[in-house]
């Protein structure tokens, strides 16, 4: 697996490995015994919850690597005023077709969230706003057209 930067908050970070160490703690253990109770059923070939038990167990392990990963590679950002968009920056723009008003929040993939006005700064929007400042206009291609915007403010 490729490793890349990966860009957190704090708060995301420590979110992360909360969950890291719950699943190599708990949820390990509750997928073990899991294991061992489909193997106490006998024939593997047609046990279904030994197979049930096995896809968990490589989905918790996918999960696991990935967490890892991500945290060890992760640059932590906070927040800060410049007049240039970054990673964390929040960012108040205006569609330059109907004039309306938003406000984003530029963040790593990890912690991208639409309904929360969090975008990832590998999306179409976070990669064109990246470098912009104040009064800088630009617009990217959307599946429904090109989209361009107006930087209103940067926080």
């Amino acid at each position: 697996m490729q490793a890349t930067q990966e860009y957190l908050t704090k708060e995301k970070f420590k979110e992360l490995e909360k969950e890291l160490e719950y699943l190599k703690t708990a949820r390990r253990k509750e997928i073990a015994e899991a294991l061992e109770y489909a193997k106490s059923l006998g024939d593997f070939s047609e046990n279904q919850e030994y197979q049930e038990a096995r896809d968990s167990q490589a989905v918790l392990e996918d999960r696991i690597n990935r967490l890892e990963n991500i945290l060890k590679f992760a640059s932590i950002v906070s927040t800060q005023n410049t007049d240039v968009v970054g990673v964390g920056s929040v960012v108040t723009v205006e569609r330059a077709s109907d004039k309306t008003k938003k406000s984003y929040t530029i963040v790593g993939s990890e912690e991208a969230n639409a309904a929360e006005g969090k975008v990832s700064l590998r999306s179409p929007f976070g990669v064109s706003a990246m470098g912009k400042k104040k009064g800088d206009t630009f617009s990217f291609e959307t599946p429904s057209g090109t989209m361009s915007y107006k930087i209103i403010d940067i926080k």
